[in-house]
């Protein structure tokens, strides 16, 4: 039984890795696409969707 919860833990473990780097690439390509527009202040970009 300890063998397969190490395995299951392993296996977690590395979605987990996975999740985390596609997140991160996700938030460069944010990043780059805003800044490629000119669009990098986003409580300005937001605040008269809110406001209004």
């Amino acid at each position: 039984m300890s063998q397969a919860r190490s395995k299951r833990k392993n296996s977690t473990t590395v979605w987990v890795a996975i999740g985390a780097i596609f997140l991160i690439i996700l938030l460069i390509i944010w990043l780059t696409f805003a800044d490629l527009t000119g669009n990098t202040d986003v409580a300005a970009f937001l605040a008269p969707y809110i406001v209004n």
